[in-house]
């Protein structure tokens, strides 16, 4: 399965058309699941019609093989989450279990439509959260609603034993140290030299996931990560952690302990505040802009700034879709129905531009919009 986060400047990057972009709700229980390859078959179809209309047979089959492969893997049907998200180019094909529902979207277009990913990456509720103890760790990605563990990337390790070795842990190896003050001392002794070895090797794994957590999960997303461990991993973890986006709470559990809804819970308690502050302070930055004439909400003058780089921070409403085209050479926008080849979400397009110049991206909640028009924008000084 590919990795959605590590993936996304990759879809984000120009190509060459046409880039099929798929998009399904699914389920994760049956009955629900049985109809989800049916749908995804039907959208397929949607896609083949709409490449028929600007592209020849011998063009359209090998961009459509690998989807029609890929609704025949009952394995990945049997395995679903709520959404999937599947892209298609010369060249390219990518396929992606999502853990939030998205609308059914089939769309042949210049580029790849990614902003129900955006939607996801660049949505303020969505965190991880690092299950550890002396010998094991557990990844997990969650939002308010789900919270599902997650493959660590290459390079993450999982177990102790990928950082040390494995090693000779009986009592024989522990007795063997000190010997010829009595069976008592040699026991007392070995206990407290397996206790610090113990400890040291504890030390050496919890540095070694820290690390790699930093580098391969919260570098590439900027996602908060909140530690579940046992209380006595608590403090020795934070003391060796260099990762700037592990939070100060935390959850005392062992995570294997625990169902997925109660570690769920007790997660997003913590990560809620976080939120609601965070979405209440990018309002009124955007409020004190705007009256400083240096924030938009009108579209036109978005995509200018857009392809100008002066838009600092971009607000983009959940859920919402313009149909048009963007020119990210001049900024020129065109009303369009979604249907036309050719034609993509404008909002998508001016978001993923912003994010190329180097501008930051918000998903927020249509309740929180402070704009009717789909964006809000605030202008670098």
């Amino acid at each position: 399965m590919d990795a959605l986060a590590r993936d996304y400047p990759t879809l984000l990057a120009e190509r060459e058309p046409p880039c099929l972009s798929l998009y399904q709700p699914t389920h994760r229980t049956i009955p629900d699941r049985q109809q989800d390859r049916i749908r995804f078959r039907n959208l397929v179809r949607e896609l083949e019609t709409s490449l028929q209309q600007k592209y020849p047979k011998r063009e359209i089959a090998p961009l459509l093989a690998p989807f029609h492969d890929l609704a025949e893997d009952t394995e990945f049907w049997n395995h679903a989450q709520d959404g999937v998200a599947v892209f298609g180019a010369p060249g390219l094909f990518k396929v992606y279990r999502l853990q939030r529902s998205v609308r059914e979207l089939a769309i042949v277009a210049e580029s790849f439509h990614t902003k129900p990913l955006m939607r996801i990456l660049q949505s303020g509720d969505r965190y991880h959260v690092l299950g550890i103890g002396r010998r094991e760790m557990r990844l997990f990605e969650g939002d308010r609603y789900t919270l599902d563990e997650i493959e660590p990337a290459a390079g993450v390790p999982r177990t102790a034993g990928e950082v040390i070795g494995d090693q000779d842990t009986g009592p024989e190896r522990s007795n063997r140290v000190y010997g010829s003050a009595g069976s008592q001392v040699t026991t007392s002794h070995g206990m407290d030299l397996r206790r610090a070895e113990m400890d040291n090797e504890a030390e050496r794994f919890f540095r070694a996931v820290d690390a790699a957590v930093l580098t391969h999960h919260s570098q590439p997303t900027g996602k908060p990560l909140l530690l579940a461990a046992l209380a006595e991993h608590h403090h020795r973890f934070r003391s060796i952690s260099r990762n700037p986006h592990l939070l100060d709470e935390a959850i005392d559990v062992d995570v294997d302990a625990v169902p997925a809804d109660d570690l769920r819970e007790r997660a997003w308690r913590i990560i809620l505040p976080r939120y609601l502050a965070r979405l209440d302070g990018l309002i009124e930055r955007f409020g004190t802009a705007q009256a400083r004439h240096a924030g938009s909400v009108d579209l036109a003058d978005i995509a200018r700034e857009a392809v100008n780089g002066r838009i600092e921070t971009l607000l983009v409403e959940a859920d919402r879709e313009i149909p048009g085209r963007f020119d990210d050479a001049t900024g020129a926008i065109e009303f369009a129905p979604l249907e036309d080849p050719g034609v993509d979400d404008l909002l998508d397009d001016i978001g993923e531009h912003v994010l190329r110049m180097g501008g930051e991206v918000v998903i927020v909640p249509a309740e929180s919009m402070p704009s009717d028009t789909g964006l809000a924008a605030i202008y670098r000084h």
